[in-house]
């Protein structure tokens, strides 16, 4: 059966009215929809015709269809994750002996929903088939909030005992009633992995930071964050694992015991969904799969990867769905996640695999986008992991409206139907049913009932129980005094491996030979650690859209270290934090793109990677990282243990002799922390010497420590201080003891009201010269008045000044003015200047221009000259300040912070 056409269609009503499809033609309703199953042979299902029929119980939900007011569809979103229907649907759990339909059927929720409105969901089994675990949420009032308690729950269904109950106790539950706990699965060693609110570790973290415990909000501020938490089979002991800064959903468990989910990847520049790995305690986190895998849906259009399932092969069986509007259901594939990370690329272990990974679910056209699909849609499936290759899968088969008849009627989705103009999709009809790829064949558990979902199927089968992986302990995997002091370690060989390529200039061993390439010459100088802001509710703070100012997002600083010579990086950073790393020139500035993915390192734990990689691919180049085995290491590090670096440093303490293989970093952390006191002293970010924040901090500080000035010139030290009264004149963004010693719950924090603002009214020149003022936002300067008041053009057209702007009265007219453009219309014509910075960009070509002006000169000449006008110690501000986005507050809890 071919597509449809889509051009000229207009929106699909999914509307509930009188029916000639009845329950009671069944058969016959089922001999009209092989009309259009693409392929697939539809039939009865019973012991007789099915002699593998599956003995084991199976487990699903029943819920009304969700439709608004206008008997519309109400589409659900898989980016919101506690949202009630307006209608509030009420659903139940329930178990069917066998996949069969003379099964006995029980409702296993009705002990507790009582008739009342309860929502259920997220089904799964326990490995020995002896239990079921799933969210539940009730009892619900007509239109609640979704805010508002009750919430959702976990509970467990015991078969053998037919007992139901609370996995957390809600009596003795910390955590207070607006949590939600979804999406729980049983890990192999007995305990529950499952997406929750509750963010233990992350508000335990806000509280280091001096702020209230609340929330986060996920990056779209629809709703708290919902991240993987594990706790024990009781309900005690639930701690964090995962730190994404939006949703993590539908975890399993592979075969060798690494928990795989679904991750929604919102950071700056993001927005998808694609499967991840970590182990159980959240360590050694990767990408598993589809990160540049997401236009492969009907006609190359955006999907998503959601309720991954591990199958016996290996392989991985999920929805591909857009986010909304395809009534709740998707398309079933098959990924090769063991041989590929994306649909076309292999791991480096399989050379001669050219892909695909993704293979179709089932020969019949399923579609991804809106409308209708001749294929129907799937919303959930289970594979039966008994050798067979069936799976028990909640389908919805197309039909069409057929409003034409009186009383309307439900019509099967043939060719003749979906080319006529005006298409209307009738709603979703999910049953459960069991589908058998090699047979080609589906056969019904359950006859289909109009106005009912049948949906998170999960058969309670036994299964091979996947490999144990124990959690990392101090002494056995984590280092205890790493742990103590609540930061992990990121190892990175070379900056400039991108992609598994020495992109140095010419190579990464001519850059790190001080000979070849004078250490002031090497382009990559420092890494910076940028931390996401966690963004509370508006009931707790209001937050303006004024408060974001530029970037839609807020972000802190956790610190600086500088760049080994070959592009090697070994540093202290906060454990159980959303980080993302920038690499620096000499001013502090960035020169690569902005990295797209949060990165996360358990307390104790170190996180190794190759290098640095672009963030994101193209449709050309569709190359993902950030997983074990896609490239080998550009860099191999020293060729020989006990050998100096060339041109380094041989003898004395401050030799840094590697052993073979390890890089500049790896080679110098190693004897520092076993000479230095404390161990491992120049591992903390802000390190600059014995003589200069030997305790770290956070100054900008480069000393070469490599350099043998008796064979090569050494490189010139940078120091770019926050706490030299002589060249910084403004708020410290800070805390006086962060300066000069570092810690874990240090933090940057930059607000332009407090912190920029002064800058552009500050005295200048410092020290004063008599009889001159170059103070930039004066009257006569920068300023919309001249000196005695009068109205004027602004110097550049740029007001400087600290007047509330009138495009955003919560907003100074210099932020304004300096990051969008201005229109002013003087005697009838108009003109528009600026912006002139780059928010986001601290080397983009508008900031260069301004770095420029204040440096050099360059640019700006009249009425003052501007060469000097800043110090460098002023200019990293400002530079740090455009790289993270050129916020105007990223503090949610400032006593100035604008709100509604």
């Amino acid at each position: 059966m071919r597509a449809p056409s889509w051009r000229g269609l207009k929106r699909w009503g999914r509307r509930s009215r009188p029916l000639v499809l009845r329950l009671a033609a069944w058969p016959v309703a089922l001999a009209a929809l092989a009309a259009c199953s693409g392929g697939w042979h539809i039939g009865s299902n019973s012991q007789a015709t099915d002699p593998a029929t599956v003995d084991y119980p199976v487990f699903y939900v029943k819920r009304q269809v969700p439709v608004d007011q206008a008997g519309l569809l109400v589409q659900d979103d898989l980016r919101v994750m506690r949202t009630l229907t307006p209608s509030t649907p009420s659903a139940d759990l329930y178990m069917r002996a066998s996949a069969s339909p003379a099964a006995a059927e029980t409702n296993i929720s009705a002990r507790i929903t009582a008739g009342a409105m309860w929502d259920v969901k997220d089904v799964d089994t326990s490995a020995d088939g002896s239990r079921a675990v799933f969210a539940m949420r009730g009892p619900l009032m007509m239109n609640q909030k979704a805010k508002d308690p009750p919430c959702w729950r976990i509970y467990e269904y015991v078969i053998a005992t037919d007992t139901l109950h609370a996995v957390i106790n809600p009596a003795s539950d910390p955590d207070p009633p607006t949590v939600n706990d979804v999406s729980p699965h049983y890990l192999p060693d007995g305990r529950i992995v499952f997406s929750s609110t509750r963010q233990t570790q992350s508000q335990g973290i806000l509280l280091d930071e001096g702020k209230p415990q609340f929330a986060a909000q996920d990056e779209d501020r629809k709703e708290p964050a919902f991240v993987l938490e594990v706790m024990n089979p009781d309900g005690t002991g639930v701690h964090q694992i995962s730190y994404n800064q939006s949703h993590d959903r539908d975890a399993t468990v592979l075969a060798n015991g690494r928990v795989l989910w679904t991750r929604w990847d919102h950071a700056p520049g993001k927005d998808a969904m694609s499967l991840y790995s970590a182990n159980p305690d959240g360590t050694d986190l990767q990408l598993y799969y589809g990160a540049n895998s997401h236009l492969t849906g009907t006609n190359n259009t955006v999907v998503e990867f959601v309720h991954p399932r591990p199958m016996l092969d290996g392989r991985i069986m999920a929805i591909m769905r857009q986010y909304t509007d395809v009534d709740d259901g998707g398309a079933l594939v098959i990924i090769d996640g063991e041989h590929f990370v994306e649909n076309t690329q292999h791991l480096l272990a399989y050379p001669t695999l050219a892909g695909p990974a993704q293979t179709p679910g089932t020969s019949n056209n399923v579609l991804t986008i809106p409308g209708p699909s001749p294929g129907g849609r799937f919303i959930s499936a289970s594979p039966l992991l008994d050798g067979t290759d069936r799976i028990l899968v909640s389908w919805s088969q197309c039909r069409l409206l057929d409003s034409t008849q009186t009383p309307p009627a439900i019509v099967p989705c043939t060719s003749s139907a979906l080319a006529q103009p005006n298409v209307q999709v009738a709603l979703p009809l999910y049953s459960v049913w069991l589908f058998d790829p090699t047979q080609g064949t589906i056969q019904p558990i359950m006859p289909p009932v109009e106005g009912t979902m049948v949906t998170d199927v999960a058969v309670a089968q036994p299964r091979p129980l996947p490999t144990v992986i124990n959690d990392k302990v101090p002494g056995v995997g984590l280092d205890e005094n790493l742990l103590n002091a609540g930061v992990g370690v990121i190892d990175i060989r070379s900056v400039y491996d991108i992609l598994g390529v020495d992109t140095a200039v010419p190579n990464i061993a001519a850059v790190a030979d001080p000979v070849q390439t004078p250490p002031d010459n090497r382009p990559a100088r420092f890494i910076r650690l940028e931390k996401a802001v966690s963004i509370p509710d508006k009931t707790v703070v209001n937050l303006s859209n004024a408060a974001f100012g530029a970037s839609n997002f807020m972000i802190e600083i956790l610190g600086y270290a500088p760049i080994e010579p070959d592009g090697s990086v070994r540093i202290e950073v906060p454990g159980n934090v959303a980080f993302r790393m920038s690499v620096l020139d000499a001013n502090a500035r960035r020169i690569t793109p902005v990295q797209g993915v949060w990165l996360q390192v358990k307390p104790g734990d170190a996180v190794n990677c190759n290098g640095c990689h672009t963030p994101q691919a193209t449709a050309q180049n569709p190359r993902s990282h950030g997983r074990q085995g896609v490239f080998a290491s550009a860099w191999a590090g020293a060729a020989v243990s006990g050998v100096p670096f060339p041109h380094s440093i041989g003898t004395g303490t401050g030799a840094f002799i590697p052993q073979a293989g390890e890089t500049m970093a790896e080679a110098r952390m190693r004897v520092s922390c076993l000479i230095d006191t404390p161990p491992c002293q120049q591992m903390v970010p802000g390190f600059g010497s014995a003589m200069l924040n030997p305790a770290g901090g956070m100054n900008v500080l480069y000393t070469d420590v490599w350099t043998d000035p008796a064979q090569a010139t050494p490189g010139t030290p940078i120091t770019l201080r926050y706490d030299d009264p002589t060249q910084f004149f403004t708020a410290i963004p800070t805390t006086a003891l962060c300066v000069t010693q570092w810690a874990a719950n240090c933090r940057i924090i930059i607000n332009y009201p407090e912190h920029l603002q002064p800058l552009w009214d500050a005295p200048r020149p410092t020290p004063a010269v008599a009889g001159v003022n170059n103070t930039c936002s004066q009257g006569g300067c920068h300023n919309s008045k001249d000196a005695a008041g009068a109205a004027q053009t602004p110097a550049g057209n740029l007001d400087l000044t600290k007047t509330p702007s009138q495009a955003v009265p919560q907003q100074l007219t210099s932020y304004q003015q300096l990051l969008f453009a201005t229109t002013v219309t003087v005697a009838g014509t108009t003109a528009t200047f600026g912006p002139y910075m780059n928010a986001g960009a601290a080397n983009g070509p508008l900031s260069a221009q301004f770095f420029a002006c204040v440096t050099t000169g360059a640019g700006c000449t009249a009425p003052v000259a501007h060469a000097g006008f800043m110090t460098a110690d002023e200019l990293r501000l400002v530079s740090e300040w455009l790289d993270i986005g050129a916020q105007y507050f990223n503090n949610p809890f400032d006593p100035m912070v604008p709100v509604n």
